[in-house]
């Protein structure tokens, strides 16, 4: 009998945490090459609304070195607060500055909550995934504005795993400090939306499977019908040419 049973995913939106058990964290996964920058000058800096102000963020991290050590691959996994705030790459933690930090990159992955690696669900859950920005000025400071969108996807068993998807936008601009000089970063500014996104996989209800099977029948039926009509009026055709031709 299960060779029949027909499942769906259903689509559904709802204002809710859908994680409350996550102690109000989010998993970040972040990957991006810089390679004009040494290892030694990248750092990870965490800031948001509920006070918390790290700098060189080194925890669950690796920095490896590219183009001979003339450049770096940041690889880390941190946690956020559900609240706004942001991260950004930056020269802000090394010992000294350097004269001009070379912001251009590319973002490999940045992903929030679990993979969800799930036939037909596709969602932006690495949306920055292939951006970018070598060809951009290397002084520029990079402003990415993302609205993190939680994501539910429940499984044919009723098993739950959360994850987030998110929209971006960007900007490039050159920022200068109070000294007047160019301090560039990579800023990635998030916050929630409330609206959570769910797919559950869950057993066709048995009237639909009926309808749609009567739905088959029937159009088998109307399209035995047509040819019918179809041969039948072609054979009264062709028996009032005989009966012409033989008068």
């Amino acid at each position: 009998m299960s060779r029949f049973t027909r499942w769906e995913r259903v689509n559904e939106l709802y204002v809710d945490d859908p994680d409350k058990d996550s102690g109000g964290k989010i998993d970040v996964s972040l990957n991006i090459s810089l390679p004009n920058l040494h290892c030694e000058l990248v750092g990870l800096d965490i800031q948001d609304e509920m006070g918390r102000h790290e700098v060189g963020h080194i925890d669950n991290s690796m920095k490896i070195p590219l183009n001979n050590g003339a450049g770096c691959r940041f690889e880390g996994q941190f946690s956020i607060n559900k609240v706004p705030g942001n991260f950004h790459v930056s020269t802000h933690s090394a010992t000294a500055q350097p004269q001009n930090p070379d912001m251009t990159h590319t973002i490999h992955k940045l992903s929030f909550g679990d993979t969800l690696q799930v036939q037909n669900v596709h969602g932006a859950f690495n949306a920055l995934g292939g951006a970018d920005r070598l060809t951009s000025n290397p002084l520029a400071s990079h402003d990415y504005i993302l609205k993190i969108v939680p994501t539910v996807y429940e499984d044919k068993s009723g098993k739950q795993r959360y994850s987030y998807q998110y929209t971006v936008a960007n900007k490039e601009y050159v920022a200068y400090s109070h000294t007047g000089r160019i301090i560039p970063a990579i800023w990635f500014r998030y916050d929630l939306s409330p609206i959570t996104v769910k797919y559950t996989e869950r057993r066709q209800p048995l009237y639909r499977f009926i309808t749609t099977i009567c739905a088959i029948i029937g159009g088998t039926f109307t399209v035995a019908g047509i040819l019918d009509s179809c041969i039948f009026t072609a054979s009264e055709a062709w028996k009032k040419i005989q009966l012409g031709k033989i008068h």
